[in-house]
């Protein structure tokens, strides 16, 4: 890691929040978030569901902003997120397919906040 020491301090923070060696700010927190839905849209752009299992196809056609959402986010929170992709469009497929089934849609409160 002798490379590190002639980084900048941004550098070395960027670093350190991708290694998880350090919590990132709201701020790069919102910026991680923001890299992930533009590699998420182009994801869908090109009708890519899995990343990780399409992850040649996901490179040709989002190698860009992969790069970019890799950069701004910590690697464990890349895959959580690509993971949590895949099953959040299964479980919208899910839905529909009850709906189109007659099922009835309940809306459930997962949160203690109040509403209003």
């Amino acid at each position: 890691m002798g490379w590190l020491s002639s980084s900048s301090p941004e550098d070395q923070r960027s670093q350190e929040i991708r290694a998880g060696t350090v919590a990132p700010s709201r701020a790069e927190r919102a910026r991680c978030w923001e890299a992930r839905d533009g590699y998420f849209a182009c994801l869908d752009k090109n009708n890519i569901v899995d990343a990780l299992k399409e992850e040649k196809a996901a490179g040709k056609a989002c190698g860009a902003e992969g790069k970019v959402f890799e950069r701004d986010c910590a690697a464990q929170w890349v895959t959580y997120f690509k993971k949590w992709r895949v099953q959040d469009i299964q479980k919208r497929q899910r839905i529909k397919e009850l709906e189109a089934q007659g099922a009835n849609r309940l809306d459930v409160q997962t949160d203690f906040t109040p509403r209003g």
